[in-house]
């Protein structure tokens, strides 16, 4: 998979992560597991949670960003 995780990403949920999230969440979204993408940002963001909305919001961007 191309590093494309440190792509910068305009977005604060995604700066909460740490980078080897960032990797996994990528990876997540690459192979189409988008609910595992969201659930691992929700539990490893941090409290409090992010809202669900947040969470479908970075997923769309990183999916924009690893599609080139």
């Amino acid at each position: 998979m191309p590093e494309r995780f440190n792509v910068k990403v305009n977005n604060a949920l995604w700066e909460c992560l740490p980078v080897e999230d960032r990797r996994q969440v990528d990876e997540l979204v690459v192979a189409g597991r988008h609910i595992q993408a969201i659930a691992l940002m929700r539990e490893r963001a941090g409290l409090p949670r992010p809202d669900l909305r947040d969470c479908v919001d970075l997923l769309e961007l990183r999916a924009q960003v690893l599609r080139g």
